[in-house]
């Protein structure tokens, strides 16, 4: 059995994407739950540069439609800044600030490292070893918030399933067998990411797929044209199917091919253009998928 594709857009507040993507006369409180008529999926790009509050998951949850799922960017004073490392309290704050309350429409979380992070072993693994993949462990992790989040967390998961995760990398120092490894030990899915400025890999390591369309030329703006889409729609279809597509750049060797398939996540990030939303709904044409994921 094939498993769910969600192609969706990475944001969703762009004012160019005014009278291009959302209509002129649409209310900026609406531009949500418009794009979660469109797609299945949507990337939240504002945890990633701080901490939100309970209200506002809760609010997004209530603007999107029962099968629809946010993806969660990682926070980037625990990529960026403390460089994974030393990451304890920063990661109980970032699962007690409400993400939780997404319950059924919390999806995977993104972990997205800078360019100049480097792969080194030992740190990066006890990192990896620190994310939870239950509600439990989120719960457990989530309670030891620091007190200034007294009174504005949530430490309650009515409805999330299991926690997925990916990384997404932009260092060649991760072109390393022993990092595929690691992954896979974590059950951590490696992004493959498609850009013109870091490496592109598609190592499967996890029981889902995580991609990032970036742009196909020039980054975050270049879009993908129709031959370009017909490639990434055969990669998604074999992914989906549990097998892996024939043009597969990776660091290791071929995973086995699942039954019961791979759930498959396409998130496009080309967005100074306004390229993302029409490439994210041409990629969903060719793969015959609606809006709730499921095929047409």
């Amino acid at each position: 059995m094939p498993g769910k594709i969600r192609i969706g857009i990475s944001g969703w507040t762009y004012p160019p994407w005014r009278g291009v993507f959302y209509p002129e006369y649409l209310a900026q409180k609406r531009e949500l739950e418009y794009a979660a008529r469109s797609f299945a999926s949507i990337e939240v790009n504002g945890t990633f540069y701080g901490l939100q509050r309970p209200e506002s998951f809760a609010h997004w949850a209530e603007q999107t439609p029962d099968d629809f799922v946010f993806s969660i960017k990682g926070s980037r004073y625990i990529s960026h800044v403390r460089r994974a490392k030393n990451v304890d309290l920063p990661l109980a704050n970032f699962f007690a600030s409400g993400l939780l309350r997404l319950g059924p429409k919390l999806g995977p979380f993104l972990w997205q490292f800078p360019p100049s992070f480097k792969f080194d072993p030992e740190p990066f693994e006890a990192f990896l070893a620190k994310l939870p993949h239950t509600p439990a462990e989120a719960l457990a992790l989530a309670r030891r918030h620091e007190a200034r989040l007294d009174g504005r967390c949530w430490l309650r998961a009515k409805g999330v399933k299991r926690l997925r995760h990916a990384v997404e990398i932009r260092h060649d120092s991760f072109r390393d067998s022993a990092f595929v490894a690691m992954l896979k030990r974590h059950k951590v899915a490696l992004v493959c990411a498609d850009t013109v400025e870091w490496p592109r890999l598609m190592d499967l390591t996890a029981d889902f797929v995580y991609c990032r369309l970036h742009g196909s030329e020039e980054l975050y703006a270049s879009g993908y044209g129709d031959a370009a889409l017909d490639d990434w729609a055969r990669r998604v279809a074999a992914w989906s199917e549990g097998g892996e597509p024939t043009d597969a750049e990776r660091i290791g060797k071929a995973a086995r091919k699942r039954k019961s398939g791979r759930d498959v996540f396409v998130y496009f990030d080309n967005d100074i253009k306004v390229r993302a939303p029409a490439d994210a709904r041409s990629l969903a044409e060719r793969l015959g998928v609606a809006v709730d994921g499921t095929a047409e």
